[in-house]
């Protein structure tokens, strides 16, 4: 860790939703975005429903990486609110917040916001390809397009490119 300067970064995004937040909500779930999002993986480690709630605990893997952690720190439908933290072990921690809002003309925006913060050279790399702002913007606009995409369908859109 010698010489190492640790990075955090804050992206953020408004989504349209072509649908009321009523139905997005649950679909902020790793169960559910794996019927949605293309290339979606993940491994249950703890739910007590089977479902997004507080606390709930899962995994994810991006190739030549270690497996990241996943944990659901706020889960309030009321408010429309979900928020994960994530660890890639020597690579990054990243807050994922994901805010539901009705629009006037009835969608939903979806405020998206990321902050990374890394925990090695590696993970200072990853800041700078993956989590580019092109990066980012290209994971959230296909995540918008795949969502609305299901929304109106109730089929998975296909990308060849799939990652989260």
């Amino acid at each position: 860790m010698h010489g190492f300067q640790s990075r955090r970064i804050v992206r953020s995004y408004v989504q349209k939703i072509e649908a009321p937040a009523e139905k997005v909500f649950p679909l902020i779930c790793p169960v559910q975005e794996a019927q949605w999002l293309d290339g979606f993986t993940y491994n249950m480690v703890y739910s007590s429903s089977g479902f997004a709630e507080d606390g709930c605990v899962f995994m994810t893997h991006h190739d030549g990486e270690p497996e990241t952690t996943w944990m659901i720190t706020q889960h309030d439908k009321e408010r429309g609110v979900v928020e994960f933290v994530r660890v890639t072990p020597g690579y990054v921690v990243t807050r994922l917040r994901v805010t539901l809002s009705a629009c006037a003309d009835g969608p939903t925006a979806a405020h998206i916001m990321y902050e990374f913060t890394t925990l090695s050279e590696a993970g200072n790399r990853i800041l700078e390809t993956r989590h580019s702002k092109k990066g980012f913007h290209d994971m959230v606009t296909w995540w918008e397009k795949s969502l609305n995409h299901f929304l109106a369908t109730g089929k998975q859109l296909k990308n060849e490119h799939s990652e989260r």
